[in-house]
């Protein structure tokens, strides 16, 4: 008889059965084919946030984003990656606390929420540094119209503006700033090494590949770039020592960050010295919106209220009607510029009120050399109702502050004041979009 089966299956090996008691398990198996039919949309839950970010971010006015695109209809070239995928993508890791390009370029490919906002548009780490970098202006004005729009539609207002600023870490290590000095042997070593390199690439130019020649010359003139922008940050910090009348003092020599040259050693909270940038936001406090923000790198807040509300009628054509801040900002000369200049009435405490109370004396009476915009201030701050619009200050400043920390604002990715404040408009707008969308699930 013909056996019609055409492979042999052979004998089954004989099997022992399991000994009486013994758990029977459900086990994984990873090497079992599957075949799914999902496409990204199913995949996402019908109420994750990437969709409310997604939708947010599709109606803001980006064409501020789209005028140096050079791929147009009828031209040749690659298709470029629309700034509304970019923003949205910056926007929902803003959210999620994840400030590392690299990181956020990983997520891209893992993560299904990610997944779905781009949709199967690829990005790099480097497009997406590249954009937040080099995009500071352009994320500057979104923010602007976002706030703009806002204001036309009556949600937010600028009659009282609360200014409060955060010390966030700089991208460069202690160990990297040099004295005025020894910049100057610094500089001359770079140079040395920019000349030697250009010296070897002209006597032997098959020593190396041409692509690594031009990289190793790449990095050596940038490093001789940063060095100059040192030497020139001690010269202004000189300049800067000596107009607030202290040339004729020994102090100690200027130092500036062979990697970051526009870092500055400032205190932190926690009372220790490190490199760092001052963070300012202004915020309304009916809305806790943020109308504004800057970065600077200096390691005080007294000066900067004038700034923020020149700023303000910058971008909106007028300025805060009241503004609020802690005593660190309270500069008698910043008062005056704001009631000459703006018309704003400052609120913000009067130094040392509560000891001159116990002293018998009256911390809110006019001073000898006040001006009529500084007694009106200390007048104005005797008042229960300034006292109480101060209260509102902690609760919408502070709380504004708390909420980048959360959300991973505590050292920059970048360097340079320009870069850094680009990290910080994308944190504004980021967390603007993010109360729109609560205004919007409240109804």
């Amino acid at each position: 008889m013909t056996d019609d089966r055409l492979f042999d299956a052979g004998e089954p090996a004989p099997t022992a059965p399991p000994p009486p008691g013994t758990p029977r398990l459900r086990l994984p198996r990873r090497d079992q084919v599957e075949v799914q039919m999902a496409s990204l949309d199913q995949l996402l839950d019908p109420d994750h946030p990437a969709r409310a970010v997604w939708q947010a971010v599709g109606q803001l006015d980006l064409s501020a984003l789209l005028g140096d695109i050079r791929a147009v209809a009828g031209t040749a070239g690659r298709d470029a990656t629309a700034p509304q995928l970019l923003v949205a993508l910056w926007v929902y890791a803003t959210l999620q606390g994840v400030g590392s390009a690299r990181q956020l370029a990983q997520l891209c490919a893992d993560h299904v929420a990610y997944r779905w906002l781009c949709g199967g548009v690829s990005v790099s780490h480097k497009l997406l540094s590249d954009f937040r970098s080099g995009r500071g202006e352009a994320l500057d004005e979104v923010l602007t119209r976002l706030v703009g729009s806002l204001l036309a539609e009556g949600l937010v207002t600028l009659d009282e503006v609360a200014q409060d600023g955060m010390r966030v870490r700089a991208s460069a290590g202690a160990g990297s700033f040099r004295r005025s000095s020894r910049l100057a042997d610094c500089l001359a070593a770079a140079r040395r090494q920019v000349a030697a390199l250009k010296a070897l690439a002209d006597e032997d130019p098959a020593a190396l590949p041409a692509r690594q020649q031009a990289a190793r010359q790449r990095a050596a003139a940038e490093r001789q770039a940063r060095v100059e922008r040192a030497v020139a940050a001690c010269e202004q910090l000189r300049t800067q020592r000596a107009a607030r009348g202290r040339s004729d003092r020994t102090p100690a020599e200027e130092r500036a960050s062979t990697t970051d040259p526009e870092a500055r050693r400032m205190k932190f909270a926690d009372g220790g010295f490190r490199p760092g940038y001052n963070v300012q936001f202004g915020t309304a406090t009916a809305s806790g919106i943020i109308v504004g923000v800057d970065v600077v790198n200096a390691g005080t807040d007294g000066g900067q209220l004038t700034p923020m509300a020149d700023q303000v009628r910058r971008r909106y054509g007028v300025s805060p009607v009241t503004m609020l801040a802690d005593g660190g900002f309270a500069t008698l000369a910043d008062i005056d510029r704001l009631a000459t200049r703006h018309g704003t009435r400052l609120v913000a405490p009067v130094k040392d009120a509560a000891k001159k109370q116990a002293a018998g004396q009256d911390p809110y009476a006019r001073q000898p050399k006040d001006s009529a915009a500084t007694a009106a201030w200390r007048a104005r701050m005797g008042t229960a109702a300034a006292q109480a619009a101060y209260r509102r200050r902690a609760p919408t400043a502070e709380w504004v502050n708390a909420l980048c920390r959360n959300r991973g604002l505590r050292a920059f990715p970048v360097r340079g004041l320009e870069r850094c404040r680009a990290v910080a408009v994308l944190y504004a707008l980021a967390h603007n979009l993010a109360v729109v969308l609560r205004w919007a699930a409240a109804g």
